[in-house]
């Protein structure tokens, strides 16, 4: 049987424990700001949860949201934004603080920031830094791009992406890679079969949007680098009248499509990414969770 046959995928029936699996153990990513605060109570009790950085803040602030919502009995892996680390001592210094606190995953992104705060220029160069350390890491997630991104070509994309994964090899380091949100699932689809063609073996978690509102999904996605999936949906007849429902996105009109090809495109993992829209996104897994059960 040749790879990613139609005779091999799962039919969708079939695919309801594994998409059951995935929705219970996802990942919800949160962001430092002022407004979450009040959501953290509706994060399940031993929750994976992925802490964003952002230039707007520092390197610090996602380490102490870390260290909080592990004394709240969750399992937080902070983002480490290669662009917003100012020199190889901070670098250092982070690493320790997340073995201090008995913690050995992370999260590998470039940035958004738009010069580098020190010496590090993107996510390959913090990947080498890091594995030199004596780290107590192990397992370093990075990032993948189905809907490319706003000002990197997706040929050093991919490029990039598999030289992660041979330093992540080289070093005998478990790890991952999570998408960007992507609204269009064959885009993803196709995607991450050209990419496991030229040779990408890390498991995927797929990343999709909790129950976020109409208004906050469509002004965040030029930022997030999603506008091609955003475009997608606009110039497709009804589709952000399918998609975009009056309370929220609806991420079961992206996996539903996917359901049959995850296993086979090793799809391992869900990233959720919340908005700090807790409570609505957290609504919408379980009541996922329980309809696939049916």
């Amino acid at each position: 049987m040749t790879l990613f046959s139609n005779a091999g995928r799962m039919d969708r029936s079939t695919a309801a424990p594994l998409r059951r699996r995935l929705l219970s153990a996802a990942r919800f990513e949160v962001i430092p700001l002022n407004n979450l605060s009040s959501q953290l109570a509706h994060l399940p009790l031993g929750a994976s949860v992925s802490v964003t950085a952002s230039p707007n803040k520092s390197l610090e602030d996602t380490w102490r949201l870390t260290s909080d919502l592990l004394s709240r009995g969750l399992r937080p892996v902070p983002h480490l934004a290669a662009r917003m680390v100012e020199s190889h001592q901070q670098l250092k210094r982070l690493v320790q603080e997340l073995a201090d606190l008995g913690l050995s995953e992370l999260f590998l992104v470039g940035g958004d920031a738009p010069a580098p705060f020190g010496p590090y220029e993107d996510s390959v160069e913090v990947l080498q830094a890091i594995l030199e350390l004596d780290h107590q890491l192990d397992h370093i997630g990075v990032t993948a791009y189905p809907d490319g991104h706003s000002f990197i070509e997706s040929p050093v994309l991919s490029s990039s992406l598999r030289k992660k994964q041979q330093l992540l090899e080289e070093a005998g380091m478990q790890g991952h890679a999570a998408t960007q949100m992507c609204f269009d699932s064959d885009a993803i689809r196709e995607w991450l079969k050209r990419e496991r063609r030229e040779g990408l073996k890390l498991p995927i978690h797929l990343g999709i949007p909790g129950a976020v509102q109409r208004a906050k999904l469509l002004s965040v996605g030029a930022r997030l680098g999603v506008g091609a999936s955003l475009r997608y949906l606009q110039k497709n007849s009804g589709a952000i009248g399918r998609i975009l429902l009056p309370g929220g996105y609806n991420s079961n009109k992206l996996l539903s499509p996917l359901a049959g090809s995850l296993e086979e495109l090793n799809v391992t993992g869900l990233h959720i990414f919340t908005f700090n829209q807790i409570e609505a996104t957290v609504a919408w897994r379980d009541n996922a969770v329980a309809t696939l059960k049916i």
